[in-house]
């Protein structure tokens, strides 16, 4: 397994290793012990999976508040996508700055989300599976958005759409300045 820093401190990329033969290919996704020798000590406690049926999908970009906030430990295991992550912690040095990656079932990379950043995928074919861990339940009342074209972040996303396919939810997000926010740096 192969653990790469980005530009935002925290958010990794994860290559797992990927064994074939003449049958396919075997990997493993996550293991505890790698994670924990790398200095991860996640304890993961829910899968979550979507589907996307179309091209231009975009789901977020979300969060959890805290005491509920979550890690995620994102993989596309159908289709392609555009995965994102946003420093959300008030007083970073890296507040409202954006890593994107393309995640695949080709590439078979992993983002790795830390609490205190929002989360959004753009997908980049139909009929896009993707599947994540988190290290917190989901707690309805403590999830929280960002709007995806917020002009302070800036996130360039890959797919020009007149307009992306967006839930109800994601299209009354509010901006970065105006979210409800409860993470602070260095606590």
């Amino acid at each position: 397994m192969n653990i790469m820093e980005t530009s935002l401190p925290g958010v990794l990329v994860i290559e797992p290793k990927v064994f074939g033969d003449h049958r396919g290919w075997f990997m493993e996704t996550y293991s505890e012990e790698k994670f924990r020798e790398a200095g991860l000590d996640l304890k993961f406690v829910q899968d979550n999976q979507s589907f996307s049926a179309t091209k231009g999908t975009l789901r977020g970009l979300h969060y959890q508040l805290a005491p509920k906030a979550q890690t995620k430990l994102v993989r596309c295991t159908r289709g392609r996508i555009f995965d994102v992550a946003v420093d959300i912690r008030k007083g970073s040095p890296t507040f409202g700055k954006w890593f994107g990656i393309e995640l695949s079932e080709g590439n078979k990379k992993q983002l790795l989300v830390p609490k205190g950043f929002a989360h959004g995928f753009m997908t980049l074919t139909d009929d896009v599976e993707v599947q994540y861990k988190v290290d917190e339940l989901y707690a309805p009342e403590c999830d929280r958005g960002i709007i995806w074209n917020d002009p302070t972040i800036g996130v360039e996303w890959p797919v020009e759409l007149a307009e992306p396919v967006l839930s109800a939810k994601d299209q009354a997000a509010p901006s970065i300045l105006d979210a409800e926010n409860n993470f602070v740096y260095g606590e």
